[in-house]
């Protein structure tokens, strides 16, 4: 379906947009920090991941997981953090975004707690061993990592985890559900043989985390 075709009550502007929804929450309005406090702080030291989301500035956008243990992101100070890039697959989509267009969002996440945490700015990209020694995993450091200068920052209420009920175990998926990457990529790509993309994958899990 083509809903650019089906769809003829679009919203256009701003001023409409405004008025489908009505007045911000005074709340909701107010409740946005231009740095750090201690509470973002306290969320951030508790986190083991994160959504970044980038722009390439032309429309086109990304959004990549990041996680390690909580915490792993460092608040240098109440305006600036720091996250380390730890192993992947190269294909630096987020990074290259950067570089053309700063601007960033960022969603931290805490098992158990619903509610999470906002954070938009702009981020550049640090080689810089002084800062990226510290944050050395199993005896290997980052060789590269995101500095991102706090714009906003601010607490986004619990519905939309509590609707999909993301930390209940009951509704927990089983694995054998849904094919493993390996599978998939083998598939989809027809380049390699379903066995031999599983034993990539798995050896890239146990041996490559860092």
């Amino acid at each position: 379906m083509d809903l650019g075709e089906t769809d003829h009550a679009p919203i256009r502007d701003h001023e409409e947009l405004r008025g489908h929804f009505g007045p911000v929450n005074p709340l909701a309005e107010n409740k946005v920090l231009t740095r750090l406090d201690h509470f973002c702080r306290d969320f951030i030291a508790l986190s083991p991941f994160l959504v970044l989301a980038s722009s390439d500035g032309q429309g086109g956008a990304d959004a990549s997981p990041r996680g390690d243990a909580p915490g792993f992101v460092k608040v240098l100070d109440d305006r600036t953090l720091l996250i380390p890039d730890r192993r992947g697959n190269n294909r630096v989509d987020s990074f290259g975004n950067i570089l053309a267009s700063p601007g960033i969002g960022l969603i931290f996440l805490v098992p158990g707690i619903n509610e999470t945490l906002r954070v938009n700015g702009n981020a550049r990209i640090t080689r810089d061993a002084s800062l990226l020694e510290p944050l050395a995993v199993q005896g290997k450091a980052p060789t590269i990592g995101l500095l991102v200068d706090v714009r906003e920052a601010f607490f986004h209420c619990g519905k939309a985890l509590m609707r999909s009920r993301l930390w209940d175990p009951s509704v927990q998926v089983e694995r054998s559900r849904f094919p493993t990457l390996g599978r998939i990529i083998a598939e989809q790509t027809k380049a390699i043989e379903v066995s031999e993309a599983e034993k990539v994958m798995e050896e890239g899990y146990r041996t490559r985390l860092y």
